[in-house]
């Protein structure tokens, strides 16, 4: 064939030719133009030949590979096909029919799943068990009823079906299926198997009757609680995904771990959140678990809630326990306070002697006593006067019928107790402790009625008695007609 400088150096030859003279110059080199592709294509096969020679040769002292599969994936795979012959050739070789997946999945299910009537009759007859579970713990009459298949349920009845079956969220196939013929085929089997209430009852409850007592064994044996089952979980991380209250408390009593961490640092309240366990959450919030743990994922137990009545109870526990946390804040804050101003109070009272501190009394409530005989100050504007034409100064009452304010509480009864604090001449007496009467104390009132507007003057130096105070042996009556012993001053 020719090369391609070849074939533009003649491009102007071939631009003078006339039309018959190019169609057969075309059909020359279309003709070179094959015979040098069988040529290349027959010794290319040639090379082939001999690469596939060579293979040969070396695979020969090598065994043969080829990929193989488990048995389980194999039959799964054959009956999920519905491929009757395959899957009887493999029962016929020893496969066993109870062969699972890792999710427990078996045969059976799968076929009760897809509706496979005479597949499922074939693995029963192999020998396929009726009850086998998954790792939920449902049966292929699970799977059936859930999808309405009434014919299965009947066929797995007829085979010794548990109408009873529990899986791992406390449903029964009755519990499950939504079609009403097939509904009526389970209680209509149930009412002829003698099915009560309390059969129902008790079967819900076996599951953690079971655990009750395992973890009693464990209890009575003295073994580790806390030690860490399948992927990490401890019992109570199991009790509580299956929400197994009375399983939960007895662990709990017995001091089980709330802050174990599974192999997905889940915590058990992590797992009561999951699976939707709204009394196993308070529970475990009840005895301290933490609210805002944190899995390797940096996952609350809030974060891996999906039920929407356990988020809500989450949420209320939050708050709850937020708000705890700041009220025993502040109770702490204000309990150092309180006491370091009742310890510097107390160290300052200590060193001041008897006769100083009713001193400092005695000056307090004469000046409160001033304060409260002042007059309201006057403004300077002058008198507005009223709509009859008079002042207010001519509206004010006379001396006489001005009433004497009335001081504080506190000073009537220091002025009660003042004569038992001081001696003769109004000086304290040194060495005696003073006994300040309590706010409700039963003689405060006759002293109240007795006592004027003459005790409201302000203390006179030491040393002068009050014109108007009594001497001794001449104050007001205390109750019952006791004399005060002594004088105010």
């Amino acid at each position: 064939m020719a090369e391609h400088l070849d074939l533009l150096a003649e491009m102007p030859m071939v631009g003078r030719m006339s039309t018959q003279e190019r169609l057969k110059h075309a059909q020359k080199r279309r003709a070179q133009q094959v015979k040098m592709w069988a040529q290349a294509e027959k010794e290319a096969q040639g090379k082939q030949g001999h690469r596939e020679q060579l293979w040969k040769e070396a695979a020969r002292g090598r065994p043969q590979k080829r990929v193989l599969f488990p048995p389980s994936v194999t039959l799964l795979e054959a009956a999920a096909r519905n491929d009757l012959e395959e899957v009887r050739q493999l029962l016929e070789s020893g496969v066993s029919p109870n062969l699972a997946n890792e999710d427990g999945l078996t045969a059976l299910h799968q076929s009760c799943i897809d509706d496979f009537r005479e597949m499922v009759q074939q693995l029963l007859e192999a020998g396929a068990k009726v009850n086998a579970r998954d790792s939920e713990s449902w049966t292929p009459l699970h799977a059936a009823a859930t999808c309405g298949h009434l014919h299965l349920v009947e066929l797995l009845i007829a085979r010794g079906a548990d109408l009873l079956a529990v899986n791992t969220d406390g449903n029964m196939p009755y519990d499950l299926c939504e079609d009403e013929q097939t509904l009526d085929c389970l209680e209509t089997a149930m009412a002829s198997s003698g099915v009560t209430q309390d059969r129902i009852e008790g079967a819900r409850a076996l599951p953690e009757l079971c655990m009750l007592d395992d973890i009693r064994s464990l209890l009575q044996a003295g073994a580790d609680i806390d030690v860490p089952q399948d992927h990490g979980a401890t019992l109570l991380h199991i009790a509580a995904a299956n929400g197994f209250g009375e399983a939960a408390a007895l662990l709990l009593e017995h001091r089980a771990s709330l802050s174990a961490k599974d192999q997905d640092g889940w915590e058990p309240l992590h797992a009561a959140a999951y699976w939707g366990q709204v009394h196993l959450v308070e529970l475990l919030v009840a005895h301290g678990a933490d609210l805002n743990g944190k899995s390797l994922m940096d996952e609350t137990p809030l974060d891996v809630c999906g039920d929407e009545e356990v988020r809500t109870k989450l949420l209320e526990l939050k708050h709850k326990h937020d708000a705890l946390l700041r009220a025993q804040g502040r109770r702490r804050s204000l309990l150092r306070r309180r006491t370091s101003s009742a310890g510097s109070r107390g160290k300052v009272v200590r060193r001041v002697s008897l006769t100083q501190r009713t001193s400092l009394y005695r000056r307090e409530h004469a000046q409160e006593a001033i304060v409260w005989q002042q007059p309201p100050p006057t403004s300077p504007e002058p008198p507005e006067e009223d709509e009859d034409g008079r002042t207010d100064a001519e509206l004010r009452p006379t001396p006489n019928e001005v009433r004497p304010r009335r001081p504080p509480a506190a000073w009537w009864l220091w002025a009660w107790a003042l004569p038992s604090v001081c001696g003769a001449g109004g000086r304290p007496r040194v060495g005696q402790a003073a006994q300040w009467p309590s706010w409700r104390h039963p003689r405060a009132a006759p002293v109240l009625q007795a006592a004027g507007p003459e005790r409201l003057l302000p203390a006179e130096p030491p040393g002068e008695q009050h014109p108007r105070c009594p001497g001794p042996g001449q104050g007001p009556p205390h109750a019952g007609g006791a004399e005060t012993p002594t004088s105010c001053c």
